[in-house]
């Protein structure tokens, strides 16, 4: 469809450890689930709310992969721009289920990491790192998921 824009923007931490594998091809595939919120105060009540909205995070590319499995974790405060997808798929029951991700793959894929406190980003080797600032310039392939669990890989 010409005309069209798929880009996701999203600035939250991590519910938890990033889940990395690796594809029958050799390439490294990192999920995790991010955390997005707000707060304002009830008109009527005068009290505090919070929404949480929990984001499944799926990324492809290898270079991003790598980061992710050696320098985040849960809590880890990140900003990140990719494409939300829908798939389906059967789960081990052989129910048919869509899930929706938000998927990093390819030239128009974006990872910020904004708290890494445990580890200086110096550290890292992959040429894709500039100050803080992770993108994929490659155009290779590169939880708390319970639905994850059941999808195959």
């Amino acid at each position: 469809m010409a005309g069209s824009v798929n880009k996701v923007i999203l600035l939250g931490r991590l519910g938890g450890d990033p889940e990395v594998r690796v594809s029958q091809d050799g390439a490294k595939i990192a999920r995790f689930s991010l955390a997005t919120g707000e707060t304002w105060k009830d008109k009527n009540t005068n009290e505090k709310k919070e929404r949480t909205d929990w984001h499944k995070i799926v990324i492809f590319s290898p270079g991003l992969s790598e980061i992710v499995e050696k320098f985040l974790k849960k809590g880890s405060l990140i900003y990140l721009e990719g494409q939300i997808r829908t798939r389906k798929y059967t789960d081990q029951a052989g129910m048919e289920k869509s899930t929706t991700e938000i998927v990093l793959q390819g030239y128009n894929c974006h990872l910020t990491m904004l708290d890494n406190k445990s580890e200086s980003i110096e550290d890292l080797t992959s040429p894709n790192v500039e100050n803080s600032k992770i993108s994929d310039k490659n155009n290779e392939v590169s939880q708390d998921f319970d639905i994850e669990d059941e999808v195959p890989f």
